[in-house]
């Protein structure tokens, strides 16, 4: 592994680590035991519930330690059976903590408005009420404490279980790689994106067609990993009652129905857009249409280069630092000068990147896999944004950290975009170099309103079918292609879909979070708006974005936009902007590939 972990734990196993967990345990038990023996939230049972909160709160921060070291272990070696079995103890350790959840649901349940108003505004519990507000509404649909424990219970050898078996499945998968020279290998599944965004067309149909051969190898697993991933949530939410499944996903992104709505009435009302990023792809190739295969792909510029690790990290930090100093500074210092980043590519690395952080020493780590592109480079910036929101509230009390992944997600965009601009406005830089970021960026607006859609479109049909009955491997297909030639539309040539794409992308089998799809595509809006506004404002707007990431999960993802920078979310009108905003640079790639050709 590239990363250093020792600042989690000296090493995996050691006394240190086994006194750190053997604490938790004790420590949960003792509050479990605690919780149960109180009755619901009254005047007389108040000071009681309060320290069970503090507890509780302080457990969370150790287990946000304890779970991120071991996620990091279990992502970067996948075949390591010891990291398997520490993530299977992890996650009853979870179900433990969870428990005491259950508890504080019971004692929310009926709580009037007068006394909820009066214990929340106790000192101790200062920034929490957000998390209070979000604990009593879900009390009003929770089951009985017995039935929640329960499914709690069984959350660890049922759904958990098939994510967790999706995850071992997909860090062992391997594909046969056929080069367009007829050179073989025999690569790990996390090497496939990279190789799908290659410029070479040869090489992106053959990691396409040696993915989806592997993926076929595995369909059934596959198939009944989601089918039961989706029936046991829509189990529960009968049980709960919910009263559709979206209910869920808009609590989770702290965002109302009518918010969801304006994005996807300015995104299909503005389809042509990123649809014509697609055309402009198609034609730099001589093609008509584009496959599935080309949705990541480069345009055909001159001078491509593979980027090392070292090049790739002195660009992202030289462009922030040009664009924004304070995260330039961060990025220098802390995820590279502290080696965050676990970036090889090797065998057993599980697909995928992300950005984790550890509430208790208050540091993130990175995993990708780095395969000398700039995609990567971008994937770089993007969780570095991750890491730089994490620093923003590195003194906000954990139970003011909670925030949604619609939030979230902006940070990280947000991080693309200065690594973007950082570059652009750089006057030493090529034609061709301006045309290959330019790319990225209007490739990236493709992937986030077209690709993203896809998925969510694919998973609200899915659900819909699953509520009757699982769903064959060939519906599953069949559903896949229809739900991509439906949005994207006539620039996908007859045949080009993905029909394994359901199996291939693994946010569908995440278990944590329900429809981990549609926030990639808010948080990408919200955060071009966000930088349309640094750009008119200049420096005077930092102070604002950094409030807004300290607050992002101490309200409602309307709220904390509207006290921070004054835009209003739920109109249709804010997320058109952000979406028409891709025409400037889709004009200023389309003016400059000519003079490329010609140079050429």
């Amino acid at each position: 592994m590239t990363w250093d972990l020792t600042s989690y734990f000296p090493e995996f196993d050691g006394a240190e680590m086994l006194q750190f967990k053997a604490a938790i345990r004790a420590d949960i038990a003792a509050l479990q035991e605690a919780a149960a023996s109180l009755p619901a939230l009254d005047a007389q049972s108040a000071n009681s519930w309060e320290n069970i909160l503090l507890r509780n709160e302080d457990l969370s921060r150790r287990m946000s330690h304890l779970g991120s070291y071991v996620g990091c272990l279990a992502s970067a070696d996948g075949r390591n059976e010891s990291y398997q079995k520490e993530e299977s103890e992890i996650t009853r350790t979870r179900a433990e903590l969870a428990k005491i959840r259950i508890e504080l649901l019971r004692a929310f349940k009926g709580v009037d408005d007068k006394l909820f108003f009066e214990f929340s505004g106790r000192p101790s519990l200062s920034g929490a009420q957000n998390y209070l507000r979000r604990l009593r509404e879900e009390a009003r649909r929770a089951m009985t404490q017995d039935k929640e424990i329960l499914a709690t219970d069984l959350g660890i050898d049922g759904i958990q279980a098939w994510g967790r078996l999706y995850d071992t499945l997909s860090a062992k998968l391997e594909f046969d790689m056929v080069y367009p020279d007829g050179r073989r290998a025999r690569l790990p599944m996390s090497q496939r994106r990279s190789l799908m965004d290659d410029a070479d067309r040869g090489v992106r149909q053959a990691a396409f067609d040696g993915g989806n051969t592997a993926w076929q190898s595995v369909e059934d697993t596959a198939a009944a990993a989601l089918n039961a991933i989706a029936g046991t949530r829509l189990t529960l939410n009968r049980h709960r009652g919910v009263d559709h499944f979206l209910d869920i996903a808009l609590f989770q992104a702290a965002i109302t129905h009518k918010t969801l709505d304006a994005m996807f009435e300015a995104l299909m009302t503005n389809l042509e857009i990123p649809r014509r990023i697609l055309r402009l792809k198609a034609q730099s190739m001589g093609r008509e249409k584009i496959a599935w295969c080309d949705l990541g792909a480069p345009l055909d510029l001159p001078n491509q280069e593979k980027l090392s690790w070292d090049r790739a990290h002195t660009l992202v930090g030289a462009s922030f630092k040009q664009a924004y100093p304070a995260l330039g500074k961060f990025f220098t210092d802390q995820v590279i000068g502290k080696n965050w980043v676990d970036w090889e590519p090797r065998a057993g690395k599980r697909p995928g990147g992300f950005c984790t952080s550890s509430m208790l020493s208050k540091e993130s780590r990175i995993f990708m896999t780095y395969n000398e592109s700039l995609g990567d480079v971008l994937t770089l910036a993007h969780e570095s944004g991750h890491a730089y929101h994490g620093a923003m509230m590195r003194e906000v009390r954990p139970y003011a950290r909670g925030y949604p992944m619609t939030l979230a997600e902006t940070a990280s965009t947000f991080g693309e975009n200065v690594l973007m601009n950082g570059v652009l406005d750089n006057p030493a830089i090529s034609d061709a170099d301006k045309a290959r970021i330019l790319d990225i960026e209007v490739g990236h607006g493709a992937v986030y309103l077209l690709d993203i859609p896809v998925r969510y479109e694919f998973e609200k049909a899915f659900y819909e079918e699953r509520a009757k009955g699982p769903l064959s491997v060939s519906r599953l297909k069949e559903l896949m292609a229809q739900t991509q030639r439906h949005v994207i539309g006539d620039v996908l040539e007859a045949g080009g879909e993905d029909p394994y794409f359901w199996a291939s992308k693994l946010h569908f089998y995440i278990t944590g979070i329900t429809f981990y799809n549609f926030p990639y595509t808010f948080g990408y809006l919200l955060s071009r708006g966000l930088y349309a506004m640094f750009k008119k404002e200049g420096d005077s707007f930092l102070p604002k974005y950094e409030e807004f990431l300290r607050r992002a999960g101490s309200d409602t993802a309307e709220n904390v936009v509207k006290q921070t920078v004054g835009r209003d979310i739920e109109n249709v009108g804010f997320w058109s902007e952000a979406i028409r905003s891709l025409e400037e640079p889709l004009a200023q790639l389309q003016a400059l590939l000519p003079k490329l050709t010609t140079a050429n």
